[in-house]
């Protein structure tokens, strides 16, 4: 249950395989994009909460319906499900307060995992059967961050591992032999497609790569489908390809003359795809707004990232692996999040792009009440760092907004 999206899958509990999988985007976000403005919405008037909280059941059940007419079957043969997503998505579903998770120390009201009647929480699946929700860590790192450390397998992972699930909101762990240490940072929308001039959701038509030569310039769209907009994985790839076309500037400021910039509205833009190139109809431009708020999601995760290595005594050079999740993360190029200095610089063969990792980890605690154990063991060793209360967090953010491959003090 992502802030943004909701991913879904059908699982035969006989003998495991997927039968079934499909997403929808959040209602939810109707109520506020992210899940502080969801909290404010539900706190300034308490009865809303129920209104949040059906919408997300809503969408549960509607998901559940299709897949199971997908697979051939019934919502009434679905006889167990767990839920996971982070802390506010978690509290929300269920209808717990809501108010501490806006105030530092963003305390949880639980934490613990919960087995729950899923008629209690208005699931339309099998009478008596549960929902199981793995626990919460602690501030806004949930039972789906949880989940991702259970599936990419975390207790092993040998060696220094940073590992993110990227999204509206940016779950991030450095793992160092059995120590696990994990910030949440509050990276915002725009690597869902919001907030950018002419963002748009992973969908036929969004420019998902940027490519600057001097023959000129490439844009890659879904299904090669004509190109209408961009999603997440597209604007981080521009912002980065007019970096090191020396376009834009370390501040963020697109400073070069070239061709394709024009200002309108008395602000600069660059035409990615002109009208003349989609025969009159409307082109498509990245514009001075969209670099400033890529920027401020970027900072938010590389100041994570630093950190913990701060935290944890560690430095760039000590990580031995990356692991990227979420479905943001699976698409961006990796070369041009750490050519603009939203990852540290590792080896390309040290990173991995793992996909939807939190889904893989609630099917594992779905079918394996040990993988259940293991969930909560993983919650219980984990330490956490606030990360607006860390030393330097202030000059960190600032330092993290610029772009470039630098090394942070």
């Amino acid at each position: 249950l992502g802030t943004t999206k909701i991913a879904a899958y059908l699982v035969d509990l006989g003998d495991g395989r997927t039968l079934a999988a499909g997403g929808a985007m959040n209602p939810q976000i109707s109520y506020g994009e992210d899940v502080i403005n969801r909290i404010n919405y539900v706190v300034t008037t308490p009865e809303n909460s129920g209104e949040v909280r059906g919408a997300a059941v809503e969408a549960i059940n509607l998901l559940a319906s299709d897949l199971c007419a997908s697979a051939g079957a019934g919502t009434e043969e679905i006889v167990e499900a767990v839920v996971v997503g982070n802390t506010a998505m978690h509290h929300l579903l269920l209808g717990l307060p809501v108010r501490q998770l806006a105030l530092s120390p963003y305390v949880p009201a639980v934490s613990g995992a919960l087995d729950i009647k899923a008629r209690d929480i208005g699931l339309a699946i099998a009478p008596g059967a549960y929902v199981h929700l793995p626990p919460n860590i602690a501030g806004f790192i949930g039972a789906d961050h949880v989940a991702m450390l259970l599936a990419i397998d975390a207790g092993r992972a040998g060696g220094v591992t940073i590992a993110l699930d990227i999204g509206t909101n940016t779950e991030v762990s450095l793992v160092d032999g059995d120590r696990i240490t994990c910030v949440s940072c509050a990276s915002g929308p725009a690597f869902e497609g919001y907030h950018i001039e002419q963002g748009m959701r992973a969908a036929g038509g969004a420019i998902e790569r940027v490519e600057i030569s001097a023959d000129g310039i490439r844009c890659q769209t879904i299904d090669d489908a004509p190109p209408v907009g961009l999603c997440g994985s597209g604007a981080l790839d521009a912002m980065a390809q007019l970096y090191l076309a020396g376009i834009i500037d370390k501040g963020g400021r697109m400073v070069k003359e070239h061709p394709r910039i024009r200002t309108r509205d008395n602000r600069r833009e660059f035409v990615l795809v002109g009208a003349e190139e989609r025969d009159g109809g409307t082109g498509v431009v990245f514009t001075q707004k969209d670099v400033r708020e890529l920027q401020l999601a970027k900072a938010a995760i590389r100041t994570g990232i630093q950190t913990l290595l701060k935290a944890g005594g560690r430095s760039e050079d000590d990580i031995v692996r990356m692991i990227i999740a979420g479905a943001f993360g699976t698409y961006i190029s990796v070369p041009g999040a750490i050519a603009v200095g939203m990852l540290p610089p590792v080896a390309p063969e040290r990173v991995s792009q793992v996909g939807n990792a939190a889904g893989l980890g609630a099917r594992m605690v779905l079918l394996s009440l040990r993988k259940r154990d293991e969930a909560r063991a993983i919650a219980a060793c984990a330490g956490y760092i606030e990360l607006a209360s860390a030393p330097g967090f202030n000059q960190n953010f600032v330092e993290a907004g610029y772009l470039g491959r630098y090394r942070m003090k």
